[in-house]
């Protein structure tokens, strides 16, 4: 698994993974290929027991490319095609932040659930369409938060605090820096407009992980900043964000998103996470230790008792996926419920549209 460029980070499981259905059971199908997110939301599906049955983009070399990792997916001729197949239990894209919308809708209307990347939506009116289509249809609508539920090391501070291990939380720092790879960049990811901005984009992520660590079932955006400091060639693109915010029980967060990974990174981003709990505390370094270990999952614990430093890399493994999977034939919500899923895009929403903008041009004299 290569960590050196987000867009293409796909993780697979280390740990044995319950298959949480048999053979036939549940099929889905991949529709659009825009981001590389789509291959580690695909392995997360397999290991748990899916069959992947169908694959469509209109790039028919973005799909041979899918295909040489997943031969067993079959090509559709449309989306409509896929759409109309009534064996197909739930639709997997990675289409341009743009689409995704759209295609959800429409994926909900024809039946299926629906598991797009990050963001989901980019605006308020469209959370709302989805909220109402899922009301109607009784389908879901998932999306990728990949720096959790693809993340061991963010999987075992969850675990600590569900098991009470850090008290009430009262404050959560992330620190997640991204790697820009500016020359394989499509010209949408550039684009405000097409992928919602810094804030919508990686923020989203750091939003839900906040909502999951505090348990929050709302939140306030206190303040947001975003600037474009290095890249004057793309004036619309934003290479960093900020945002504060309050949850129901008064817990806080920060959270920074930046496009500042430097080259000699072995990875494609320092990712950190700092908790605070009235019992302990506890950190986790995501992907790699700098300049120490290459492997990544990395938590630091501190309690009463001492110090302890946990390798979590395959000690947890990917719950999500059987979950979810398990919850689209249920009909229940154990893998995350569909009010946290809009309410963590509403809140990235919100801190986007109301950020004050850093960047030079935008300063106080």
């Amino acid at each position: 698994m290569q960590k050196m460029d987000g867009m293409n980070y796909a993780p697979r499981s280390a740990k044995l993974v319950e298959r949480v259905v048999q053979a036939g059971e549940f099929r889905f199908a991949v529709i659009g290929l825009d981001h590389g997110h789509i291959y580690a939301m695909a392995n997360g599906l397999l290991e748990a027991g899916a069959d992947l049955a169908w694959v469509y983009d209109e790039d028919p070399t973005k799909v041979d490319a899918f295909l040489r990792s997943y031969p067993q997916a079959c090509v559709a001729p449309s989306t409509a095609h896929i759409l109309a197949d009534e064996t197909i239990a739930l639709v997997a894209s990675a289409i341009k932040p743009s689409h995704r919308c759209e295609l959800g809708l429409a994926v909900l209307e024809s039946g299926k659930h629906y598991f797009c990347d990050k963001p989901g939506m980019l605006s308020i009116p469209e959370t709302q369409k989805v909220k109402e289509a899922c009301e109607r249809t009784g389908k879901r609508y998932f999306i990728y938060f990949g720096e959790r539920i693809h993340v061991e090391g963010a999987l075992y501070a969850q675990k600590l605090i569900e098991e009470g291990a850090l008290g009430d939380v009262v404050s959560v720092t992330i620190l997640a820096p991204h790697r820009l790879n500016k020359g394989s960049r499509p010209s949408w990811f550039f684009n405000p407009e097409e992928n919602g901005g810094i804030l919508v984009d990686i923020g989203s992520h750091q939003l839900e992980q906040f909502l999951t660590y505090t348990n929050s079932h709302s939140a306030k955006v206190l303040h947001s900043s975003i600037a474009n400091y290095h890249n004057p060639d793309h004036p619309g693109f934003q290479d960093y964000g900020q945002c504060v915010l309050v949850g129901e029980t008064g817990a806080t967060c920060y959270f920074r998103v930046d496009w500042f990974t430097p080259d000699g990174m072995g990875a494609w981003g320092d990712g950190r996470m700092f908790i605070v709990g009235t019992k302990a505390s506890v950190e986790i370094r995501k992907y790699l230790d700098v300049a120490g270990s290459r492997q990544g999952d990395h938590v630091y614990f501190v309690d009463e008792q001492g110090e302890h430093h946990i390798e979590a890399y395959g000690k947890l493994g990917f719950p999500f996926f059987g979950a979810m999977i398990l919850d689209c034939i249920q009909g229940t919500e154990h893998a995350i419920t569909q009010r946290h899923t809009l309410l963590a895009m509403e809140l990235a929403i919100n801190a986007q549209q109301n950020a004050t903008n850093l960047s030079s041009a935008n300063r106080m004299p």
